[in-house]
């Protein structure tokens, strides 16, 4: 272990460690161990730094060669976002697909295997889970990562999440306050605005954040959100009202307060990283996460220099960064001290037996039952209408059910049907890829893979074209059901992880 580097003064030191930064790499970078050395007490992980879980515990161990107590914080939620597993895909399903279910044990059961499986990895963080109430079915970004649009169903869920990670050592993050359930822009691109009545936000949003604390969620996540009836000035992230005053103040919160990433377009194309990062300390934030876009050196400098300027032009309290900066390495020794002996997994079990449960079967009318359905015996042709993914989830991670239906059903053929982002709202290009896609079928019996069904006007047009010519089409929503079941049989995941494609692909094969 490294000790802390001699020249580095207590003010920069404290910057440093308000830092979570990213980096490239499957390996720590040079300037990182350095600044490890220097102060710095977080690092975030991402899918580009990971390849496998073997070479995730190599990683976190050279990391704490150089400090022990570092914070290693990863984004992963299970189901659509995933770090751990993003070439192949989640062993766990995802929030919506939990809340689909309603049985707290499972979700606290999901939750700490998960933990489990990041403790196994040297991780010891993990910005999870989403709290937010997907209120509104439009949400570009939230979606399945939500427990649900019921307020009381998704604190339950929220607390037993909290319990099931932290009970295998890993401090949970939950996230994104106040709630970014009601949004219909993604703060990835721009600032959300969320026009409801503070009554309405105190029934709703701010309940499974309470449950959250109740629970004793180590760490809370801030949204990039403008939020009129708190605060009709600055995001919710830059926002002392609703930061100090309303989590601290008002829900009596004191432990971590993290930002969501501050290169995004909503705090980034607006205030600037440097001088976003030192509002957002001032309004009582702690930790300072960057590095989904932005992970180098350079960032860490200017961000730990724009603090300490701040601090010296007497634009930011030096007690409240030395505060900000105690409560990380707060959480650290927590996180040090409930490290334990790895424990062993149950792999996919718990994950694929969730899965299961959470699907919702059922066919159109006059098309007979789901009972009654015939499985396929012959492969068939998976037409796979894709969206464009959302950056949270990203375009990597690999999602549908054709690999498991190769599996199941030898010789099953697959391809992917979409509209170019800019035709994402026209009917035609729907139309369009319905054609394409029965031409590519063929005679083999089809499976339509959608996400999402509801928000992409192509997609529906798509899905159309495809039941019109075969109305014996399967069809598998991975997305948010909210449009009405169509197809022969329709099978609704209520997410996209690898093993909610199994479970579809089992009902098809008559597993």
């Amino acid at each position: 272990m490294t000790t802390l580097a001699s020249g580095t003064d207590t003010l920069t030191r404290d910057a440093l460690t308000v830092l979570q930064p990213g980096f490239t790499g499957t390996t720590a970078p040079d300037w990182l161990l350095r600044r490890l050395g220097e102060g710095l007490a977080s690092v975030g992980l991402f899918g580009r730094n990971i390849t496998s879980s073997g070479q995730l515990a190599a990683l976190t161990a050279q990391l704490r060669a150089e400090r022990d107590d570092v914070l290693v914080a990863i984004d992963e939620e299970g189901g659509d976002v995933t770090r751990l597993e993003v070439r192949t895909g989640s062993s766990f399903p995802g929030n919506h697909a939990l809340g689909a279910v309603d049985d707290v044990e499972l979700t606290r059961e999901v939750a700490h295997e998960l933990g489990r499986r990041l403790a196994a990895c040297g991780v010891n963080l993990n910005w999870a889970p989403s709290a937010d109430v997907n209120s509104n079915p439009r949400n570009p970004v939230i979606g399945v990562r939500s427990f649900g649009a019921d307020t009381e169903l998704a604190a339950r869920h929220t607390a037993a999440y909290v319990t099931g990670l932290q009970s295998a050592g890993i401090a949970a993050c939950t996230k994104h306050f106040p709630g970014h359930g009601d949004t219909a822009v993604d703060s990835h691109h721009a600032l959300p605005r969320i026009d409801v009545p503070a009554d309405v936000l105190t029934d709703r949003e701010l309940t499974p954040f309470r449950a959250a604390i109740a629970a004793g969620s180590r760490a809370v996540m801030s949204a990039h959100i403008l939020v009129p009836a708190l605060d009709p000035d600055r995001p919710a992230t830059l926002s002392r009202r609703i930061l100090t005053g309303l989590l601290r103040g008002e829900l009596g919160y004191d432990g971590l307060i993290v930002t969501d990433g501050m290169e995004m377009r909503a705090i980034a194309g607006t205030y600037g990283i440097e001088r976003g990062s030192v509002l957002a300390v001032a309004a009582g934030a702690d930790a300072i996460c960057v590095g989904g876009g932005l992970a180098d050196d350079a960032t860490v400098r200017r961000l730990r220099d724009a603090l300490v300027a701040a601090v010296r032009a007497g634009e930011l309290p030096e007690e409240r960064l030395a505060e900000a900066a105690d409560r990380v390495r707060a959480l650290a020794r927590w996180a040090n001290t409930a490290r334990r002996a790895p424990e062993e997994t149950r792999g996919s079990e718990i994950g694929l037996h969730a899965a299961r449960r959470a699907l919702t079967v059922t066919a159109a009318p006059g098309l007979g039952s789901p009972e009654t359905f015939e499985p396929l015996t012959e492969p068939p042709y998976v037409a796979a209408l894709t969206p464009v993914a959302n950056i949270a989830v990203g375009d990597e991670t690999p999602w549908g059910v054709a690999a498991e239906l190769v599996q199941l059903l030898p010789g099953t053929v697959t391809g992917s049907f979409s509209a170019a982002e800019r035709k994402e709202s026209d009917a035609g290009a729907g139309e369009s890829a319905g054609r394409a896609a029965l031409q590519a079928a063929g005679p083999r019996r089809i499976v339509a893979v959608v996400r999402d069904e509801h928000r992409h006007p192509w997609m529906a047009s798509a899905l159309g074209t495809l039941l019109a010519a075969r109305p014996d089409t399967i069809v598998v929503e991975m997305g948010v059901p909210q449009a009405a079941p169509r197809g022969a049989l329709h099978i609704a995941t209520h997410g996209a992880a690898r093993v909610c494609g199994r479970a579809a692909a089992e009902v098809i094969a008559g597993l």
